[in-house]
Formats: C-alpha cells, structure tokens, sequence
C-alpha cells in the first residue's frame, strides 16, 4: 500500500515544502560574494539606449531611472539594491541586473566562463513583451519556422524573434553537412515551463529558446550528478554554429559558469552590449 502511494506522498510533499526540495538557481561555481549592481549614469544611459534599440515594438525610451513603453507607462530599472549575490541575480533581478555579467562573443576563446551573462530575465521586462504562457498570451504569438533537418518548429513573432531564427537557419544550412550532427535533431522551442527545480520562467516558455542535439551538449545539473559535485566545463558545439545564432541576436549557453551547450535565446539586447565592447 506504502509503494503504491508513495508518489502522491512525493507529490504533497513538494506542495507542502517546496524550499526544502527546490534546487538552487546558480550553483556554487558562482559563489556567494556580493556583485556591485548600481552602475554610473552615464553607463547606465548607453546599456539602456542598446535596450531600447533591441526592443522598438515595445519600448520608446528611458527617463532617469525608468524604462519607457509605448504606451507611456514607465518601469522602473532599479531596484535600489548597489550589489546581489550570483543567485540574488539571477532569482531577484531588476532591470539593470540584465547587464550584470558582460558577455563574450564567440570570436573571443571559449574558455571556462567566470559569470551567468544572459540568465538575469526580469518578469517585468520579458513577461510584458512576451506573454504570460499559462494564461493563454505566448501560444498566439507562435509560429512554425523550418529547422535545418525541414521540421518545423514553434517560435514567438514577438520582436521579430521568428525571423531571426530563420536567419540563423539560413546561415547554418550554408555551413554544410558536417555541422548537421550537433543541430539536429532540436530537443525543442517553446515549453510553457519554469527554469528545471525553480520558478523561475524559461525563455522556452515565452518561444524565445532553442536547443540543439543533446548528444553533443553539455548542461550543469547533469555534469554535476555524474560528477558528484563541481564538473569540469566542457562543450562540443562549435564556434561557426556559435557564430551564426550571435550574427542574428541570441546567445549561448556554453557562455554561463553553469553552463548549457545545447541552448541559444534570443536576447538582441546583450548582443549590441556585447559588439559595442560590453
């Protein structure tokens, strides 16, 4: 009888303690020490025109310390916190926070990353523009975009998202027969869910993500289970694969301390950050 519900016993007991089995959003390769947050005004002011740039449909400027919508409301993109911990950005971020960890493009070594550039996705800026997926916002914006091997995949419109992917596509295709091996098939786009063992929302829930063939990928939790502890970085995507998601707005995964080779977003933003010398 213990056997037969011992998963509804599992179940409750996530229900009912959900701290106690929830994994943590960074691992411990990111520390604990405080990361300084508050940035000069003028810094401040160029992070938020590249943000602007990447989002027009949506944004239509900033005023002080606020982002400014379309139409008209204003959010603020500070919290009035000068420094968080790697999980406190990651889990609690505002909108400054999206610029905390500078990120790397792939014509610079992919060597052992130090930060999580790209994992700070605050709610209020992505659940806007994007969609709330369990209410029903995400699904009419998708739409089916031909992937290398001719599937076809779901994708957000939403920013253009869809039409960058198909660039990457394009790009991909042109590569040649050999690169095939680490694209397909894709372990999927768009999955109404929250960041594996929190509640933190993907960006596959708002269409906005890719993963590649999982054969050749490498992702921290994994490592770490088999491992027993801190795995060694390790990635098999190449850098011409790289090269063509970053051409057309996305990062990589594999640029994360806890690193996931397999998975791209679209996140335009970072990228201008990042081409403007970060």
């Amino acid at each position: 009888m213990l056997q037969r519900r011992w998963p509804l016993l599992l179940c409750l007991l996530a229900l009912a303690a959900p701290s106690a089995l929830a994994q943590e959003a960074v691992s411990a390769r990111l520390g604990s020490r405080p990361i300084p947050t508050a940035m000069p005004a003028g810094r401040r002011d160029l992070l938020l025109d590249k943000l602007v740039a990447a989002y027009p449909d949506f944004l239509a400027g900033h005023a002080g310390d606020a982002l400014v919508w379309r139409d008209g409301t204003k959010t603020p993109v500070f919290d009035g916190r000068p420094a968080k911990t790697p999980a406190q950005l990651v889990e609690t971020p505002d909108i400054e926070d999206v610029f905390a960890w500078r990120y790397p493009l792939a014509d610079q070594p992919i060597t052992t990353p130090a930060g999580d550039p790209g994992r700070v996705r605050p709610a209020a800026l992505f659940t806007r523009m994007y969609g709330d997926c369990h209410a029903g916002q995400v699904t009419r914006n998708l739409v089916k975009v031909r992937w290398v091997d001719g599937t076809m995949l779901p994708f957000t419109r939403v920013n253009g998202a869809d039409q960058a992917l198909a660039a990457v596509v394009k790009d991909l295709a042109a590569l040649g027969p050999a690169y095939r091996q680490y694209l397909t098939p894709s372990a999927g786009t768009y999955n109404c869910r929250a960041i594996a063992g929190t509640a933190l929302t993907s960006m596959h829930a708002y269409g906005a993500a890719i993963d590649l063939n999982v054969r050749y990928s490498a992702y921290w939790e994994w490592s770490d289970k088999a491992a027993h502890g801190l795995a060694t970085y390790k990635n098999q995507i190449p850098a011409a694969i790289i090269q063509a998601f970053e051409r057309h707005g996305f990062i990589w995964g594999g640029r994360w301390a806890d690193f996931d080779t397999m998975h791209f977003e679209y996140r335009p933003e970072i990228i201008a950050v990042a081409r403007a010398g970060g």
